[in-house]
């Protein structure tokens, strides 16, 4: 199941239109598992990001980056067009994708993410952040990240979560860095295939309102808000969001 592509690891299984899911900050492409069963109906892929999982680089860590190498691996491929989900920094993938391909997404469903960082919350931001990784341990990192990323504290939920969020000292606070950098003021309104905006209602990381924000930019776009979730909608209502996600997709098949 595990492949590898001009040094992208990537999960590929199924069959039909592709769909490519992009994971969060910190996490692995393992992180999707709950989402494997949409290899029922596509063909998935889910890659690495680089400084992620097993995809260790000595280049440069950046959001047009990470959306490069996707692209890069599709094309590989040989895929000329794909449905792009992504998760928080993987969400400002996929809206980086479109910005250089967007002949490329089908559709796009961005899942409790951001298009703009105001400078100087940023820089702020990370000083807090780095300070907090110089003096905390890896495991209390993931506890912290944890309790952040949840709404529902429960057992399963943090072994579920802890299962798939491994940051890499190397490269968190450069990967932090570059979601900061993002800056898609301009870009939302020009986005023109069919697109689906996930919120959590207590989503702690990335509140609901900035995804509203994005919905009333993006034209037809539609918004929806999960009840009593954080910022990890995928792992604390997988049923309900495997659900809207595939009702999404289904009404954006290409016409056979």
């Amino acid at each position: 199941m595990g492949e590898l592509f001009s040094g992208i690891p990537y999960l590929r299984m199924g069959a039909g239109e592709t769909l490519v899911f992009i994971h969060g900050l910190g996490e692995i492409k393992e992180g999707w598992s709950n989402q494997f069963e949409f290899a029922e109906q596509y063909d998935l892929i889910i890659p690495d990001l680089r400084g992620h999982g097993e995809y260790i680089t000595n280049e440069e860590i950046s959001i047009p980056n990470f959306a490069f190498d996707v692209i890069c691996l599709l094309r590989g491929l040989g895929i000329e067009s794909a449905h792009i989900c992504g998760l928080s920094m993987g969400g400002m993938v996929a809206q980086e994708i479109y910005r250089q391909a967007p002949e490329m997404c089908r559709s796009l469903m961005l899942v409790s993410t951001f298009h703009y960082a105001p400078k100087r919350f940023g820089e702020l931001f990370i000083k807090f952040r780095k300070s907090r990784a110089e003096s905390l341990s890896l495991e209390e990192q993931k506890n912290m990240a944890a309790r952040l990323c949840l709404y529902s504290w429960t057992e399963k939920n943090i072994e579920n979560f802890h299962k798939f969020y491994h940051p890499n000292r190397e490269f968190y606070i450069p990967s932090m860095k570059a979601c900061l950098e993002v800056n898609n003021l301009c870009l939302l309104s020009k986005i023109k295939v069919p697109t689906l905006i996930i919120g959590g209602q207590y989503d702690s990381v990335t509140p609901v309102w900035i995804q509203l924000l994005m919905h009333k930019q993006i034209r037809h776009s539609d918004f929806v808000i999960f009840r009593n979730t954080g910022h990890i909608a995928k792992l604390e209502a997988k049923e309900a969001f495997n659900e809207v996600l595939r009702n999404f997709l289904h009404k954006h098949k290409k016409a056979s």
